[in-house]
């Protein structure tokens, strides 16, 4: 399972002219910051399902179905995209590290349509929030505009990991934010 790094992606753009961003490469992409407050402080804050929903352009909550947080713990994810209107997905706790990882696949745990991550590292007593999101394997709300337009896969795929990627610096930078005491 991939848990961070950039895979075939940067910012969302291929990383070379003739590569292509395919869904069934599993791309990737993922966003950091530099927060000044405990590891306990910002653990609280990426362990908690819905707090995301008050920066992300697309989430708008989650509630758990388990008692969770914890290592198999599902949770109750709502979305909402302007292309592809409501939906809801169950997620599966997939990385559970207190401190460390956080980590989430997407309707299903063995082949999800999306896993998600967060990771702390201590960095001279600041932490180092890292947020990262990957499509695939299985299929998603996304396969059906690539379905429908197939020579414009890398073009569709790009720009989706374009719009999970402001909407993690979104989110990561509301986090950054309650952690240091400014929300």
């Amino acid at each position: 399972m991939h848990w961070g790094g950039v895979a075939r992606s940067v910012r969302g753009f291929p990383l070379a002219g003739n590569d292509r961003v395919r869904y069934a490469d599993g791309p990737s992409t993922e966003v950091e910051v530099l927060i000044d407050a405990p590891v306990e402080r910002v653990w609280e804050l990426v362990s908690d399902v819905n707090l995301a929903s008050r920066f992300s352009p697309e989430f708008r909550g989650g509630s758990w179905i388990d008692d969770g947080p914890r290592l198999g713990a599902r949770f109750l994810g709502r979305n909402e995209h302007p292309a592809l209107g409501p939906w809801e997905t169950t997620s599966w706790v997939t990385r559970y590290e207190p401190g460390r990882a956080f980590g989430w696949a997407v309707t299903d745990p063995e082949y999800p349509s999306a896993t998600w991550w967060y990771t702390l590292d201590d960095v001279d007593g600041r932490v180092r929030l890292r947020h990262g999101g990957r499509m695939g394997p299985a299929p998603s709300g996304l396969t059906i505009a690539i379905t429908r337009a197939p020579e414009k896969e890398d073009r569709i795929v790009a720009r989706r990991l374009e719009e999970w990627r402001l909407g993690m610096q979104a989110t990561i930078e509301g986090i950054k934010a309650l952690a240091e005491g400014h929300r």
